[in-house]
């Protein structure tokens, strides 16, 4: 399960920023993604640390004003080669693969799977999920939002 969190008047969110708390099998992990000199294709650049007890964690970020803003479940399939790693996100309102590693490889990989750069989507999840209700009102509400 992945909880995405945010500050009153989606501060993090204006700023093209994400705060995650992932629950991936047993393990817990908080992510922030952020743009920056390390930036990735999307132009963001991802802090991530592993999280001995999420329950607290949840905790914490409410204590500081934080608060769930979308949450979501997908399934993940990963490949590696070492180099670089792609995985296909099974999700509610598609299925999405994500390629992550240098920018060269990135593009490399892509290419072998039939993917131009004109077709990338570097938005996050969230955001595709907005865009694509704003255009199917029937979509109803989430019951994943708080």
């Amino acid at each position: 399960m992945n909880t995405l969190y945010d500050l009153p008047g989606e501060v993090l969110r204006m700023r093209k920023e994400l705060l995650r708390l992932r629950k991936y099998g047993s393990e817990w992990t908080l992510t922030h993604k952020s743009g920056g000199e390390k930036a990735d294709t999307a132009g963001r650049m991802e802090l991530e640390t592993a999280v001995t007890d999420g329950k607290k964690m949840d905790a914490i970020l409410r204590g500081l004003g934080y608060a769930p803003t979308f949450r979501y479940e997908k399934f993940r399939a990963e490949w590696t080669d070492k180099k670089g790693q792609v995985v296909v996100d099974e999700t509610p309102i598609g299925n999405f693969c994500e390629i992550e590693g240098p920018s060269r490889w990135i593009d490399a990989t892509a290419k072998k799977l039939g993917v131009a750069p004109a077709d990338y989507i570097t938005e996050e999840l969230r955001d595709t999920v907005f865009r694509l209700e704003a255009g199917h009102p029937q979509c109803g509400e989430r019951d994943d939002l708080q």
